[in-house]
Formats: structure tokens, C-alpha cells, sequence
């Protein structure tokens, strides 16, 4: 007599306790980032990010906190992969699980779901609302156990997020006693990565300490790497590894820096997650600026823009775009790199990133010197308005030199030769004029396309080969603009 496939069996109606006893299988293979044991353990109720699980057959309770662990895996899931609207789908199934949980009068599993509600926020980049609504949750939670903990290291995520690393500085000492109360490795971990990124943060604000700082934030790093390995979570391990390179980047140890954030993005690799490969990526860029292999961090830098841009990592891709502008500046390279230190800005002022706006602003300022007195001005401002909140010694410093250097451009004294060329009429030569607004059209048009030709081309209504010809006849300074030609080789198997 045959019996029935596993996979046959799969198809029928599975039991209330069946569920349940698969939503929490799932969230625990969740904590060690095995995204595949999830999909696998979830599949009988719901198959990808986007869709409802499936509740035909389950009581409501049961249907509720299915709906809450999809929605929980898709915020997950979602933002691992970058699929577009997957926060907002998360979010409306979250609010399903929290209508019954109100309904029964549940206000434990109400702020629960509400925190992660909030991490979706997060995950958007708005950073004001997902600090509103854990604050909210927080005062519906119990005093201890994993719940509280894990919502009080998505705050602390979102201050220092928000460079408001005293803020986050005072909820991690706070609530040291508590962590030590948790037995879950990666919550462990994780209050341990959250406490060296602050400290790390804190050393750049504060000369006379950095160096103490900064070694116990290595402490701090290999207590969470412990706990991660004990969860058997290798993301988790990438980042603490791409986090400890930074610190030794921070210590001007580059050897040691490449080393720590390649065995980051090796592990990132090996579980196939291409935004913790793209951050990493971010984070070696600013070592190669550093170090002044300009050419190779502007390599670096653009695959890490191209591969965050499709991800939906606005927070981390307004940050690439900043380092990526830096490369660029410093290569001479002024028009791309004002263009994506402006997209930067455009990028995290769209999901309420503010901070990260006007750090992008402020590095504009700096590496770039022949900004128009409208965009130095107007980047001043706004960068003054969105770090006003913020909390680093370091930034007051980049300030001061940011304004004197805007005083300077917006108010310096001309030369009397200067003063009498620009009242005195000059002949006009329209070829040359003509040539002037085309070069400028050419070189604008490049940097938004980061010197691609053919998508140049594309913009400008014009072939290739066309625009090709211009640049090499009347333009030739603009072939340093261009990315490099790529050769084709030859096809394999091509008879002569």
C-alpha cells in the first residue's frame, strides 16, 4: 500500500497547533538569518513576501498571530531583497494580528506588534515615527524578558541611527541588567554590536578618550561575534566583522581593516545577502579614500550605489552615495560628485532621514570648492537645520570649518583687476558660447549617468556613436567623464 508524500500532505488543512508551532520554528530559524529554513517551514501557510498566508480552517487567535509572523518575516524578508513595498505590506498585515489582540484585550501582544510596526518605519528610513511608536510600545511592555529587549534594541537602532548616540548611550547603560537577564545568543549579541557601534560613534566626538572608547568597542564587537556564533548567524557575524574593520579604519590600522571587512563580506557572500555585501563594500571605500587608491574606491563605490539601489536600503544607499561623492571629488571628478552628493540628500530627505541629508550636504561643502554661491549657501543652511539635533564633537568642528569656508566664498574681497574685467564689456564669440553650454549639457548629462556613454546618449536623444564623435572632435577633456570602454571579446567558437 503507497502512502501519502510529504508534499501530498502538505496540501491539506493544517491544524491550529500545527501553525503555531510553525510561526514559531520560523521566527527562531529568523534569528539566525537562515532565510531558505524559513520559507521552507512557512510554505505550507504562505509563499512569498507579498501574498497572505493562507487561514482557511484556523481560529482567530490562530489567524492572528499567523498574520503577525508574516508580516514580521515580510518586513524581514522584504528588506533583505529589496522588494518594493514589501514595509507596507508588512505593516497592514501586522495591523490585522493587532486588531483581534485589541479586540481580546491582549495590550502585551498590541505593543509587541507595534514595535515591529515600528521597525518597519525604521526600515523606511523615517526615522521620527519608528522612534514615536517604540517609545509608545515600550510603556505597554513588561519590565523584563526577551520582548522588551528586543523593542529597546530597535530604539537604540533608531537614535543612534539619528546620530543621537547619548540618547542611545543612556537606554543601553539603563538597561544593562536586563540584557544580562536574556538568554537568547542573538538578543545577546545584539545588545552587544548596538553598544560598540555607539561607542565607536562616540570616540569621533571626543579626542581626549577616543582611543579608550574605541577598545572597549572592540570588546564589545567580540562579545557580540561570541553570542552570534553561538546563534549560528553568520549575518549577524558579517556585521560585526564589517563594524570592527571600521574601528581599526577609525585607528588608521588599513591592514587590519581590509582584513576584518573581508572576512564581512565573505561571509555576507557565502548567505547570499547583497545589502550586507554592499555595506561592506561602503565601508572599504572610505579605507581606499584614505588610503588614496581614489580609483579603486570609485570602483568599489559604484557597485555598492548600483547594488543598495535596488535593494531599498534608502538609509544605506543616501550613505554610499556620500562616500561614493567623496571618491569622486577627490578624483577630480567635480560634477558626479556633486550629483550624487545632491541625490544623497534627495534620497534620505524622501523617508525622513534628515541626519543623513545634511551630512551628505556638509560633505558637499567640503570637498567641493566651486560650488555656485546659491547651492554653498542653501547646502549651509539646510545643513546647520537637519544636524541641529545632533549630538558629536566631530560635527561641530566639521561646522565650523564648513561656515568659514562659505563666509569666505559668499563674502571675500576681488582684486581691482578683478572688479574692472567684470564691468568692462568683452567681445562675443558665439561659436565659443555655443561650445561653452554644449560642454556643459555633455558633462552635466555624464555625471547624472555616472559616465556611462550609451545611457548619455540615450538622455540627449542621440546615437552613441554620435555623441562619441563630439566628445573625441570638440570636447576632449570630457573623455576623463566617461567611464571606462568596456572591450568585447571575441566569441568563442567564431570561425575567421
Amino acid at each position: 500500500m503507497k502512502t501519502a508524500s510529504p508534499k501530498l500532505d502538505q496540501s491539506f488543512l493544517i491544524t491550529n497547533d500545527e501553525a503555531l508551532r510553525r510561526c514559531q520554528t520560523a521566527l527562531d530559524l529568523r534569528d539566525r538569518s537562515d532565510y531558505e529554513g524559513v520559507r521552507r517551514v512557512m510554505h505550507p501557510l504562505w509563499k512569498r513576501v507579498g501574498e497572505h498566508p493562507e487561514v482557511k480552517g484556523l481560529e482567530p487567535p490562530v489567524v492572528a498571530e499567523l498574520q503577525l509572523c508574516v508580516g514580521i518575516l515580510t518586513s524581514w524578508l522584504g528588506s533583505k531583497e529589496g522588494i518594493e513595498e514589501s514595509q507596507e505590506v508588512a505593516k497592514n498585515l501586522i495591523s490585522k494580528g493587532i486588531t483581534f489582540f485589541e479586540l481580546v484585550g491582549d495590550m502585551h501582544k498590541v505593543a509587541a506588534s507595534r514595535a515591529e510596526i515600528a521597525y518597519c518605519y525604521f526600515r523606511e528610513g523615517a526615522l521620527n515615527e519608528a522612534r514615536i511608536m517604540l517609545t509608545e510600545a515600550l510603556q505597554n511592555l513588561p519590565t523584563e524578558g526577551n520582548t522588551r529587549a528586543r523593542a529597546l534594541l530597535k530604539l537604540i537602532t533608531v537614535e543612534w541611527s539619528a546620530s543621537r548616540y547619548n540618547v542611545a548611550l543612556s537606554i543601553l547603560t539603563e538597561n544593562a541588567y536586563l540584557f544580562k537577564k536574556v538568554t537568547n545568543h542573538t538578543t545577546r549579541g545584539n545588545y552587544h554590536n548596538e553598544h560598540a557601534i555607539v561607542l565607536r560613534h562616540l570616540a569621533k566626538s571626543d579626542p581626549l578618550k577616543r582611543d579608550d572608547l574605541l577598545q572597549q568597542a572592540i570588546r564589545e564587537f567580540k562579545a557580540a561575534d561570541h553570542h552570534f556564533r553561538l546563534a549560528k548567524n553568520k549575518v549577524f557575524q558579517a556585521t560585526v566583522k564589517n563594524n570592527l574593520g571600521l574601528i581599526f579604519f577609525n585607528l588608521s590600522r588599513f591592514k587590519d581593516a581590509h582584513s576584518y571587512m573581508a572576512e564581512a563580506r565573505r561571509l555576507a557572500v557565502s548567505v547570499r545577502e547583497k545589502a550586507m555585501i554592499a555595506q561592506v563594500d561602503e565601508s572599504r571605500v572610505q579605507v581606499l579614500i584614505a588610503q588614496r587608491k581614489l580609483k579603486e574606491a570609485e570602483f568599489v563605490g559604484r557597485g555598492a550605489v548600483r547594488a543598495l539601489e535596488k535593494s531599498g536600503h534608502q538609509c544605506l544607499l543616501a550613505e554610499a552615495l556620500t562616500t561614493y561623492g567623496i571618491a569622486l571629488a577627490r578624483l577630480g571628478k567635480t560634477d558626479q560628485a556633486q550629483f550624487n552628493f545632491q541625490r544623497a540628500v534627495e534620497v534620505a530627505h524622501q523617508v525622513g532621514a534628515l541626519n543623513k541629508a545634511g551630512l551628505a550636504a556638509l560633505t558637499m561643502i567640503e570637498e567641493l570648492d566651486d560650488l555656485s554661491r546659491t547651492t554653498l549657501q542653501c547646502s549651509f543652511q539646510r545643513a546647520s537645520e537637519w544636524l541641529a539635533n545632533a549630538q558629536s564633537m566631530e560635527l561641530v568642528a566639521r561646522f565650523t570649518a564648513a561656515a568659514n569656508k562659505v563666509y569666505v566664498a559668499l563674502n571675500g574681497e576681488v582684486t581691482s583687476e578683478e572688479a574692472t574685467e567684470a564691468l568692462v564689456n568683452k567681445p562675443f564669440d558665439l561659436h565659443e558660447e555655443v561650445l561653452k553650454l554644449e560642454n556643459a549639457l555633455i558633462r552635466h548629462t555624464l555625471a547624472k549617468v555616472n559616465g556611462s556613454l550609451t545611457r548619455a546618449a540615450e538622455q540627449m536623444g542621440m546615437t552613441y556613436q554620435g555623441l562619441a564623435y563630439i566628445i573625441q572632435s570638440r570636447h576632449p577633456k570630457l573623455l576623463k567623464e566617461r567611464s571606462p570602454v568596456r572591450r568585447r571579446s571575441p566569441r568563442k567558437g567564431k570561425r575567421s
